[in-house]
């Protein structure tokens, strides 16, 4: 590929680095950690050859998959700094769904045409990994060819403890019961460092890298993530990409990397100005960066990287499409957690608006599985579209309800013991 005109501007060592990455060499932290001060003409050197390692990795089509988040409690046991979403056992905000709401939900979400749940949620006191096992089997039994994507690994370690039994064998439990993915989720930054000083109490590097092999190694695939624009340096964000690529060399177990900006509008470190160099969260540029990046350090382990409408909205999203990312997430439908901490981009986008966003940029929508297997190739345009029954909600909360009501609705509102018999 020339590049010669894109790299007018750039320096030396900028561009030595970037040289390696079109001739596929490995990125090493030093000089991923260089590319973390591209700017100006630097910063469109990055996103260029970033968008060419895209295109010849995994080509033009970005993916899509028609999902509902179901977040069955926002009760937590612990106060996690950047965490809007959760609240105490004595809150009045706190809610659990007991298992046949949620079973509701999964259905409903079916009949909507959704292929994937995604179930995440506090950890309430009085849950252990009999509850999640009893749910997995009564989701499997009403919608069994519905796939379940559920339980970050801080969930898994404290079903564990509270049962006191090993990781291995309460994931071995819940794939028996219907489990078939994990979110990669609650890895915020993978340095202890940073996680003491946002999530003090919090599942810890090492845990959450036993977690996610322990789940690879049950084929039980996982997605990887990372929070980032908080308190975290360059160098701390370079070695969670490189821990994270050195994981998936091991056991190519993770599907996807979703880079997630922190939202700190409502977070209780920003409201109780608990850090004093806490960040509001990445810019515009700063995002744009870590995506192109990622694609150069990941992209030849884990191929895809998703954007998060959800985190930098539509208008973002779609351009991070031309820098390094493949992949448009999920519909969402019931998006609650980063809503709660101010996001403001809706809980729900449905596939029409999802394809007219990836047409847009040039690309080729499809519909796939949670595991990227394609169920609909739809084409450069829309004469290949088919009527999808999501496309037509135009109010999501009307339809699906909204995290505010949940929290004042008296029929699920928390209440001890929670825990199934």
């Amino acid at each position: 590929m020339s590049l010669d005109r894109v790299f007018d501007g750039v320096s030396g060592e900028m561009r030595a680095v970037l040289d390696g990455a079109l001739e596929g060499r490995d990125i090493d932290v030093e000089q991923a950690v260089v590319l973390c001060g591209a700017r100006g003409a630097s910063l469109h050197a990055l996103v260029a050859v970033a968008d060419h390692v895209r295109r010849e990795q995994v080509g033009d089509r970005v993916g899509y998959v028609v999902n509902r988040n179901i977040n069955f409690t926002n009760v937590c046991v612990k106060a996690c700094r950047f965490c809007a979403f959760s609240r105490t056992r004595r809150s009045e905000e706190g809610y659990f769904l007991p298992i046949d709401e949620v079973v509701r939900r999964a259905v409903e979400a079916r009949a909507f045409g959704a292929t994937e749940v995604c179930i995440q949620a506090g950890l309430a006191p009085g849950v252990e990994a009999r509850f999640y096992v009893d749910l997995l089997r009564a989701i499997r039994a009403a919608a069994p060819d519905l796939h379940v994507h559920a339980f970050s690994p801080e969930e898994v370690k404290y079903a564990a403890a509270e049962g006191g039994r090993s990781i291995r064998s309460v994931l071995e439990e819940m794939k028996d019961a219907g489990l078939r993915s994990l979110p990669g989720t609650s890895a915020e930054v993978l340095d202890d460092r940073v996680r003491a000083r946002i999530a003090p109490g919090r599942i810890t590097t090492a845990e959450w890298v036993e977690v996610v092999t322990t789940a690879h190694a049950l084929d039980l695939p996982t997605t990887s993530t990372i929070m980032y624009g908080h308190v975290e340096t360059d160098g701390e964000r370079m070695r969670h990409l490189a821990l994270l690529r050195s994981i998936q060399r091991e056991t190519g177990g993770f599907t996807e990397f979703v880079p997630l900006s922190f939202v700190h509008e409502e977070a209780p470190m920003t409201l109780r100005r608990q850090l004093p160099d806490l960040r509001p969260g990445p810019t515009g540029d700063d995002v744009v960066r870590l995506y192109a990046i990622a694609r150069l350090v990941l992209g030849s382990t884990i191929r895809n990287l998703q954007v998060s409408w959800v985190k930098d909205g539509m208008r973002q999203a779609q351009w991070l499409l031309g820098c390094g990312a493949n992949d448009f997430g999920g519909t969402l439908i019931n998006e609650s957690i980063s809503t709660s901490a101010g996001a403001s981009h809706g809980q729900l986008q449905t596939p029409a608006t999802l394809r007219r966003a990836i047409r847009d940029a040039g690309r080729h929508p499809f519909e796939r599985n949670t595991r990227y297997g394609v169920i609909r190739d739809l084409g450069p345009d829309a004469t290949s579209d088919e009527s999808h029954p999501l496309d037509a909600v135009d109010d999501a909360d009307a339809t699906f309800g909204s995290y505010a009501a949940l929290t004042r609705d008296e029929r699920f509102r928390f209440r001890l013991p929670v825990a199934t018999s």
